[in-house]
């Protein structure tokens, strides 16, 4: 049965999302320097058996095969021109899945930043971004997606741009970004200061969060920065953090870290709780059972968070925002 995010979110309780898509690819064979996006046409039985798979572990929510489905990006890859093809066959296969599911699960239209720089420390303009995430996001539409979902932002201008194309396409959108440098994003922008930066648009999102960045912890004490947001909080934790062995980059998060981390960002104020890099459906499936036995308790603080989940990669004050946001997170 389709919905769309705004119904499930009416139900009043905590939605999972998916895991990874990369790293899941990876393990499924992927190599270095080959596009994921080009997994949609050349193994589609791949990309659908990942999104069954995190079905199959309760997600409510399962992204596309579409993070860096934008011209900028697959120029590098001499495929600019697929862009719509890839996009819109992309969110088919995440719709097969969804709409065979057991469970209600929203189609989201995963859109990555372009990896260029705008104007003055770059070439990019506001309007060719526009135009650049409207492309992509009209064959999200047009596949099927019911939501688009803007991921691992990090500066205002970008993920300005994608909401703008989101809202030109008429389609409903999600904003989340990465606090990976010293509780920051990499372009500066602090998790207290998210929601402000949205509140000019003709069309609020109808969520926003912190995704990916450096571990868990970290990510729980950005969604603690951003209580008082008006729209849905969402929070999409890499799984632990990356460390190398040998050549290969392993996550440290087990599911039951996953699952610890799920119940606190409920209590954080999260409505949508999801995993990031690393993140697999074994570690999505018992985030699940977490969320189905969570009782609410009190708000976490930042020793909380540290002492169930494990330190923080960044400066608790750094971390937490504002200093109003610190004080409070320490209980004072």
């Amino acid at each position: 049965m389709r919905t769309s995010l705004s119904e499930l979110l009416a139900t009043g309780r905590p939605l999972l999302a998916d895991g990874a898509t990369g790293t899941n690819y990876f393990a499924a064979g992927l190599t270095s320097g080959e596009p994921p996006e080009f997994w949609t046409v050349d193994h589609p039985d791949r990309v659908k058996g990942l999104h069954q798979q995190f079905v199959d572990a309760g997600s409510d929510i399962i992204l596309t095969n579409t993070f860096g489905c934008n011209a900028k990006r697959l120029q590098l890859h001499k495929a600019e021109a697929r862009v719509h093809e890839l996009a819109a066959g992309a969110a088919r296969l995440a719709r097969e899945v969804a709409d065979a599911a057991p469970h209600p699960v929203v189609v989201g239209g995963s859109v990555g930043p372009t990896g260029e720089l705008f104007e003055p420390l770059g070439k990019l303009t506001h309007d060719d971004a526009v135009a650049v995430f409207r492309e992509e996001i009209r064959g999200l539409k047009d596949g099927g997606a019911d939501v688009i979902w803007i991921e691992t932002m990090s500066a205002i201008e970008e993920f300005h741009a994608a909401a703008e194309a989101a809202i030109a396409e008429g389609m409903p959108y999600t904003v989340t970004c990465s606090f990976d440098t010293a509780g920051r994003t990499m372009m500066g922008l602090l998790p207290d200061q998210f929601a402000a930066t949205l509140a000019d648009l003709p069309q609020p999102p109808l969520a926003i969060g912190a995704n990916c960045g450096v571990g868990a912890s970290d990510t729980l004490v950005s969604v603690l920065s951003m209580e008082g947001a008006e729209p849905v909080l969402v929070s999409k934790a890499n799984c632990g953090v990356p460390q190398f062995q040998g050549t290969e980059v392993v996550y440290s998060g087990t599911p039951d870290l996953m699952a610890t981390y799920a119940g606190l960002a409920v209590d954080a104020g999260a409505r949508i709780i999801g995993g990031c890099c690393g993140t697999s459906p074994d570690h999505i499936a018992a985030m699940r059972r977490a969320l189905d036995a969570h009782t609410a308790g009190e708000r976490p603080t930042i020793d909380t968070i540290v002492d169930a989940i494990g330190p923080l990669t960044n400066a608790a004050p750094s971390a937490g925002g504002s200093e109003r946001t610190r004080r409070r997170n320490r209980g004072e």
